[in-house]
């Protein structure tokens, strides 16, 4: 066995309330692609921010190349061999490539920065990685994953032994992950020890040598990839027994399409997305798929109020109504979960329970409070129907786990009891358990009468519990297809693909 290059054990790591981690042990060996895995609360963000020095370890030791070590925050951790790469790519996408690759560690010649080797050197960086790029176009000019892949090339560059993955493929389509996967094959020959996290399984037994499973802040264990099928892996991630996973995936919507709730007539915004008829009824499932930016978001903005229509109208019943602002929205009983809950929908600083209460408070206005009984008695019942962990009202929402931050975002508009609930990518970056919980609580939902929008990447997710899947290419809705148990993903993925007439 190869001594590792990083060796982690007894780390324990705690928060008020809170018991994040709790005597965790994990190896990571040179040349390996190693998969972190683990329900959202488990333990993995922890973690890694106690490897690259963000949290200082209650207790245990770190070994990095034989030798203990304590990193004292990320620039120390990237001295120290170990650099990250985040979901949110931290760069500056005004600066060329080049700039970016070698910002703030500039060469420099006569006390100038000698931009000559700066664009000979990220040429030749990127050439190791088989990347073809112009090193002098904007960083912001490329796609999200070259933009990632920009980022890799510094962190290699700062001599990482080890790099870190956090979720770096879950806004990429499946071209851009196989580039990603090109690059971190060549990084796995030439040495780099490779941490990766995803929630997509299939990515992982793509890629990945080994995992190691965390549940509840503690280790489950640490196995080859090639020795757990997929249903054993989510089992030991969220505790649960291979027959009641079995059953679940099985599971499907039921149809229970009620009154109609809203008639989009040729709305539209100049643009954003062309004109859109659709029809939303209550107790019914719409599924938006499509690639990204092909207008799925700027739809459900559109039906929200978020960015007003310049075209087209909405009936409700006979009567036309107007849904060109959030307050007109909420008002008819609208409520959106946006897809990025951190800088659109949760105010990370407020508490779960002012959260949760905020837009209700919001309806009712400033002037009438909810009275501290009654504000108590709401925010407990849906933190504890949507099992929002750690179950404290007074825990500040920032230091949740992605899942439970979800969570939140739902019970906030779950608490208004609206009409229709738009939901776009409410399972990203989520794990698998927090995930099927929200599927089930959509199904849930539908069918006690609520009309939902749901948008998502995974073409299976919006199979499972989709009534009907809106087809979206080019800002345009090209198609509607009937969820009648004969639609697949390819069909979708063709009719993406080729596009089709308009409706």
């Amino acid at each position: 066995m190869t001594r590792p290059v990083l060796e982690v054990s007894g780390i324990s790591k705690g928060f008020p309330g809170v018991q994040a981690l709790d005597d965790v042990a994990f190896r990571l060996l040179p040349g390996e692609v190693h998969a972190l895995m683990g329900e959202n609360g488990a333990g993995k963000s922890t973690l890694i921010k106690v490897l690259t020095g963000v949290y200082e370890a209650d207790a245990g030791t770190v070994v990095i190349d034989g030798a203990k070590a304590v990193t004292k925050g990320p620039l120390h951790a990237q001295r120290l061999g170990i650099s990250t790469v985040y979901q949110e790519v931290n760069l500056c996408p005004n600066l060329s490539v080049a700039e970016n690759i070698f910002i703030g560690r500039e060469p420099r010649r006569f006390g100038r920065i000698d931009w000559k080797t700066v664009r000979r050197r990220s040429a030749e960086l990127l050439a190791r990685l088989d990347l073809d790029l112009d090193v002098t176009a904007q960083l912001g000019s490329h796609s999200l994953a070259v933009q990632q892949l920009v980022a890799i090339v510094r962190a290699v560059d700062l001599e990482a032994k080890v790099l870190i993955l956090d979720e770096p493929t879950s806004s990429l389509d499946r071209g851009e992950v196989a580039r990603l996967f090109a690059v971190m094959r060549r990084l796995k020959e030439d040495g780099v020890a490779i941490l990766f996290v995803s929630h997509f399984l299939e990515q992982i037994y793509e890629i990945c040598d080994r995992v190691t499973v965390l549940r509840g802040g503690r280790l489950v264990g640490e196995y080859p990839i090639g020795e757990l099928s997929r249903f054993e892996l989510v089992a030991k991630m969220t505790g649960q027994e291979l027959a009641a996973l079995e059953e679940l995936d099985e599971e499907s919507p039921e149809a229970v399409r009620g009154e109609r709730l809203f008639a989009l007539e040729g709305v539209g915004r100049s643009g954003a997305i062309a004109p859109v008829d659709l029809d939303l009824y209550a107790g019914e499932v719409v599924g938006l798929a499509g690639l990204l930016g092909s207008g799925r978001s700027e739809l459900a903005r559109l039906i929200f109020g978020a960015d007003g229509a310049d075209s087209g109208r909405v009936r409700c019943g006979d009567e036309v109504v107007s849904l060109r602002t959030p307050r007109a929205a909420i008002e008819r009983g609208v409520a959106f979960c946006p897809e990025d809950r951190k800088g659109d929908g949760l105010v990370m600083d407020l508490t779960v329970e002012e959260n949760i209460i905020l837009a209700l408070q919001a309806a009712r206005g400033w002037t009438r409070p909810l009275g501290p009984r009654r504000r108590q008695e709401l925010v407990e019942e849906y933190i504890k129907a949507l099992r929002i962990h750690p179950p404290h009202p007074h825990a500040l929402v920032k230091n949740l786990s992605g899942g439970n931050q979800q969570k939140v975002l739902l019970a906030r508009w779950l608490i208004t009891r609206p009409k229709l609930l738009i939901l776009d990518e409410p399972t990203r970056g989520i794990d698998i358990g927090a995930k099927t919980e929200i599927q089930r609580l959509v199904v849930s939902l539908a069918g006690g009468g609520m009309g939902v929008v749901f948008i998502s990447a995974e073409l299976e997710e919006v199979l499972r519990i989709s009534h009907k899947v809106e087809v979206l290419r080019d800002r345009r809705l090209v198609t509607e297809l009937a969820n009648d148990g004969t639609l697949t993903p390819e069909r979708i993925l063709q009719t993406i693909a080729n596009g089709a007439a308009d409706r």
